[in-house]
């Protein structure tokens, strides 16, 4: 049998062994919009914008991190917008990067999707550095500082655009998390991104109820007044199969009902060798975000058994930050690391993701096949496996266990153990 992963740009072809039991865990089908455009424009014109009486607005978009359909959303919303008097060059485009890189050139012209709107609209990038580009709108209930970008709050219409999928720390992404941490300053991100939140047993993916970083995400929100969030669905092809336009909790929450539908999955036991991948290209181009194929799956892995996971991990390991953050579990050990971030109020930047590196080591031997070089591989804290089906046989044999679970998709499929 040979399933395919996605791996950067391209599909891996993995051969797997002829006696091993394969259990292959994809989501169904998942409909898609006849007319994707003219589906955008319905949901733009049942939504209740207070554009008329506004003199200028203030467009969030993700980062490249997530492929969002940008090129079906912003034209239709910057039409919108024109249409209820607001001049184009009072429009912007906030592209939300949370703590992440700048996006440009080319790589920005992707994510926006849009020669038009490339051409004519002020598109600008988020810096969570920059003291003086936020506004410090105070504290939530647990002291989390709500620090957010000027742009958007001094903005009269305010508009987050996301992709709602499984996001394994703060149960979905979209809605409220293109706010906070998308347009949040350093000091918002690193307090909720902290090892106490990290560590709550609730941080997970698929789950809101109880999530400390959903819950904080939704105060810091609430603080600004009737923003919009224009939600989407996409499928295993990224075609479009839901939108919706609204106020930004009722509207997220609608889009996550509607995609837990389709993006989780029940599975009947729990296997002791699991491949899987890190969704392909973009969310697989480093090891920071490979991370998160690694802990999606967690809850079908049998307690000691192997995961296996495809990334591709093109653009290497990740940021500085996080390569000094993989240093030092490597220099101190698991303990101590643990120790020092469940100790501060502010997390350095990225060691949120070693914090759940470890949390997938917990529970299951991690083995990588990437096109990281010998450098970086070394500061995986993780085996590096020169071949996906080598791994499989080997997890099988050390197993004594013929049984294996494939999840094609990593991240954006959530399988759930009913037994």
């Amino acid at each position: 049998m040979i399933v395919e992963l996605p791996f950067g740009r391209r599909q891996l072809p993995v051969r797997l062994p002829e006696d091993a039991d394969v259990t292959l865990v994809t989501k169904r089908p998942m409909p898609v919009l006849a007319s994707p455009e003219q589906a955008v424009r319905d949901a733009l014109d049942m939504a209740e914008f207070e554009a008329s009486t506004g003199r200028s607005a203030c467009i969030v978009i993700c980062d490249v991190t997530r492929p969002v359909p940008n090129g079906l959303l912003l034209r239709p919303i910057v039409d919108r917008l024109l249409g209820c008097g607001i001049r184009l060059d009072r429009i912007t485009i906030l592209v939300a990067t949370g703590l992440h890189r700048p996006n440009e050139g080319d790589e920005l012209a992707t994510v926006v999707g849009d020669p038009w709107v490339m051409a004519n609209v002020r598109i600008v990038n988020h810096d969570a550095n920059d003291d003086d580009a936020h506004v410090d709108l105070g504290e939530t209930d647990s002291g989390t500082p709500a620090k957010l970008d000027r742009r958007f709050v001094d903005a009269d219409v305010r508009i987050v655009t996301g992709l709602v999928e499984p996001h394994f720390m703060a149960g979905y992404s979209g809605g409220r998390k293109v706010v906070a941490p998308g347009i949040a300053h350093a000091d918002t991100i690193r307090t909720f991104h902290s090892g106490r939140f990290m560590a709550h047993p609730n941080a997970v993916q698929c789950q809101l109820d109880g999530n400390p970083l959903h819950e904080e995400q939704l105060e810091i929100a609430r603080i600004l007044p009737g923003i919009l969030a224009v939600n989407t669905v996409i499928d295993d092809q990224r075609r479009l199969s839901f939108v919706n336009v609204g106020a930004v909790e009722e509207s997220h929450l609608a889009a996550v009902n509607y995609a837990e539908e389709y993006l989780t999955v029940n599975v009947p036991e729990r296997f002791r060798t699991v491949v899987t991948s890190s969704a392909g290209f973009p969310l697989d181009q480093t090891y920071y975000q490979a991370v998160k194929g690694m802990v999606t799956p967690l809850d079908i892995v049998e307690a000691g058994g192997t995961l296996i996971v495809g990334a591709e991990c093109g653009e290497g390991l990740g940021s500085e930050a996080f390569r000094a953050s993989q240093q030092r579990l490597l220099d101190i050990g698991r303990e101590r690391f643990l120790e020092s971030v469940l100790a501060k109020r502010f997390a350095d930047v990225d060691e949120w993701e070693t914090q759940m590196l470890l949390r997938a080591q917990d529970a299951a031997e991690v083995k990588l096949h990437s096109a990281l070089d010998e450098v970086d591989r070394a500061l995986t804290g993780v085996e590096h496996v020169e071949s996906v089906e080598d791994a499989v046989l080997a997890s099988m044999a050390a197993q004594g266990d013929r049984s294996v679970a494939v999840v094609p998709e990593g991240p954006y499929l959530v399988p759930r153990c009913t037994a």
